[in-house]
């Protein structure tokens, strides 16, 4: 058979295959997937008064109950416009985010004209998980072409591990071919939509994740009473149970498994004591590694059952304490309570400018966003690093910073740069967090204000109060600056 005649076959058999797919799937998928157009500005992490500058971007979504579009949060995050654009459609329509949940990178659209849904149907949603091996379609716009990309792989992995700040769930790892503008079109398994496509591995080669039907559905009913809340979790650090004299020790009898629980957390209500291991997460057995079964084939880390058993935020739990059985009614919340704020989620960093500082209270955007170089520059002893990972000292402890380089003006001269540095006290008062900061400026009465910061670094900052107020105008002139603080703190710097 010649090249030519092989290469024409291949052809035809090719075009058979794309046409049984056709007939396979029916036109109604398709027109419920949609392609995303935004326009975002997302924070500037160092000028925390602006915004970075605009970047538009695509991305895909799927048409769900409720004449809504379903989408992934960073699809939209920090959108200033959004649009949307229908299969085989040239008209663009307006849309805004009703909901938005970056943790778990979940977001609703609703649109400005809404009969764009009177021809495009809510795409069906499988009733439970897919197994591994099972085949997958991948829907979506990525970037390649402009029309309706479609991709087929199988269900490769299914595991309970993190989102983004703090927030686990279900993930299904698949191998279809996904890119960027992949994000928020559905995966389906025959008709039924099983996920929403949300990352790829960069390193690896056709790994995919999607975003489970489970998730969805507890997005979706979380938001039905007209805001996002957060999935429940357990922030308790959990010790393997394998080493024999560790089993001994905590008195674990032979064939009895379950982990450590490490150093529980000092908080009114946590009732897990030293040496106390958790066997049970409601009646699911433990293992000696901290996963549980599900099913017949699914092995996954033991906090997935907090999301199904939560009710009034409790779960009921067996722990082994001194060789005996004990159930515990165990609190569960939707963050962790840390010194260091888990995230924006969206909104944008708080500030407040006073003379030629700025200050800012630190989230882990912030952070990460500074990169090692930064980090490494932040002298020993910063609370930046040292207490990222602490709890509040008491309630409502918060770190404040320097986030901006020092401003110039004749104020600051002679002064080493302060940025990174964690405020420690003002005029010998310490700082509790970022409104009493402010109001400790607002309500100084002596000749100078007196900055000390924490940690090895710059020496204390003195200002002279009477002339901050000037230079805080000039330098708010010179550097564009509209306003001296964030909104929520220009309330207590006006009290």
């Amino acid at each position: 058979m010649s090249l030519i005649r092989h290469a024409f076959l291949a052809g035809i058999a090719l075009c058979a295959a794309a046409a049984a797919h056709a007939a396979d799937v029916p036109a109604s998928v398709e027109n419920s997937v949609v392609k995303i157009f935004t326009t975002s500005r997302l924070p500037d992490l160092v000028r925390p008064w602006s915004k970075s500058a605009p970047r538009e971007s695509t991305g895909s979504g799927v048409v769900i109950e409720g004449r809504r579009i379903l989408t992934n949060a960073h699809v939209v995050l920090y959108a200033s416009q959004v649009q949307i654009q229908g299969n085989q459609s040239s008209e663009k329509i307006g849309a805004r985010v009703e909901f938005i949940a970056p943790g778990m990178d979940l977001a609703v659209l609703k649109l400005e004209d809404e009969s764009f849904f009177d021809s495009r149907p809510p795409l069906k949603r499988a009733s439970h998980l897919p197994a591994v091996k099972d085949a997958v379609m991948a829907y979506g716009y990525p970037t390649g072409g402009s029309g309706l990309s479609i991709t087929k792989g199988i269900v490769s992995r299914i595991e309970f591990t993190g989102y983004n700040a703090a927030v686990a769930g279900l993930r299904i790892q698949i191998d279809a071919a996904v890119n960027p503008g992949n994000s928020g079109g559905p995966a389906l398994a025959g008709e039924e939509m099983i996920g929403l496509t949300f990352a790829r591995l960069g390193s690896g080669d056709n790994i995919g994740y999607i975003i489970p039907n489970e998730e969805v559905e507890l997005f979706l009913a979380d938001i039905a009473d007209g805001r996002y809340d957060g999935k429940p979790a357990l922030f308790q650090s959990m010790q393997p149970l394998q080493n024999p004299a560790l089993r001994a020790f905590a008195k674990v009898p032979k064939g009895q498994t379950g982990v450590l629980v490490s150093d529980p957390l000092p908080e009114p209500g946590n009732p897990f004591k030293p040496w106390d291991v958790l066997t049970h997460v409601g009646d699911v057995p433990v293992d000696d590694e901290g996963m549980v079964r599900i099913g017949e084939q699914l092995r996954v880390r033991a906090p997935y059952l907090l999301q199904k058993l939560a009710k009034n935020g409790t779960v009921p739990m067996r722990v082994l304490r001194g060789g005996q059985s004990v159930t515990l009614q165990v609190p569960v919340r939707n963050e962790p309570n840390l010194l260091v704020p888990i995230s924006l989620k969206g909104e944008f960093p708080p500030y407040f400018i006073y003379g030629p500082l700025v200050f800012s209270t630190p989230t882990v955007e912030q952070i990460s966003g500074l990169g090692a170089g930064a980090l490494g520059a932040a002298r020993a002893g910063n609370p930046l690093v040292t207490k990222l990972n602490e709890r509040p000292a008491f309630p409502g402890h918060q770190l404040v910073f320097v986030s901006s380089p020092l401003m110039s003006h004749k104020i600051s001269r002679g002064y080493t740069n302060p940025m990174l540095r964690v405020v420690e006290k003002v005029n010998d008062t310490p700082v509790k967090n970022l409104v009493h900061l402010v109001e400790l400026l607002r309500d100084a009465k002596g000749e100078f204000v007196v900055f000390g910061f924490a940690g090895e670094g710059p020496d204390t900052l003195v200002l002279t109060r009477a002339e901050v107020a000037e230079a805080t105008q000039a330098i708010l002139e010179d550097n564009g600056i509209r306003a001296q603080g964030s909104p929520e703190l220009l309330k207590v710097w006006g009290r």
